[in-house]
């Protein structure tokens, strides 16, 4: 089965259990991955969630659930190893306007063959633009 990769936000919800409709059907359909800069940044939300999009409303002691499914992250989502990946990520970073998180989704993204899913408020021309000039299948999803 060919591997999603999906953002910080969506593997926040799919770790709470809290999918939409939309990130269930992505689950259904394919195995999950994310990224190393990903996984780090949800991590980092968790600890600090100062008011952020991706932890900032939640209430201590659900962050702190959060963290201990992080520490159990399943083995079924994959996190793409960086060396792996960090040569093509210098080469996307260089031939288009996007942070080493965009580079690093659209590297692994495109060395899994599948689509890269990523939340509709982190939606950006950036990530999209390169998104498309590498055939990456980019998909915007809702909560």
């Amino acid at each position: 089965m060919t591997h999603a990769v999906i953002d910080d936000h969506l593997l926040r919800d799919f770790v709470a259990e809290d999918l939409s409709e939309q990130l269930n059907r992505v689950a259904s359909e394919y195995e999950l991955a994310t990224t190393n800069l990903y996984f780090v940044r949800l991590c980092k939300s968790v600890i600090r969630a100062r008011g952020g999009q991706l932890t900032g409303n939640w209430s201590p002691e659900r962050r702190r659930a959060l963290g201990q499914r992080l520490l159990q992250l399943p083995d079924s989502i994959l996190i793409v190893p960086m060396r792996l990946i960090g040569y093509r990520m210098a080469e996307v970073s260089g031939a288009h306007r996007v942070s080493t998180l965009g580079a690093e989704a659209i590297a692994a993204a495109e060395h899994l063959g599948g689509p890269l899913c990523v939340w509709d408020g982190d939606d950006g021309a950036g990530i999209r633009s390169a998104a498309a000039a590498s055939g990456i299948d980019y998909q915007t999803l809702s909560r």
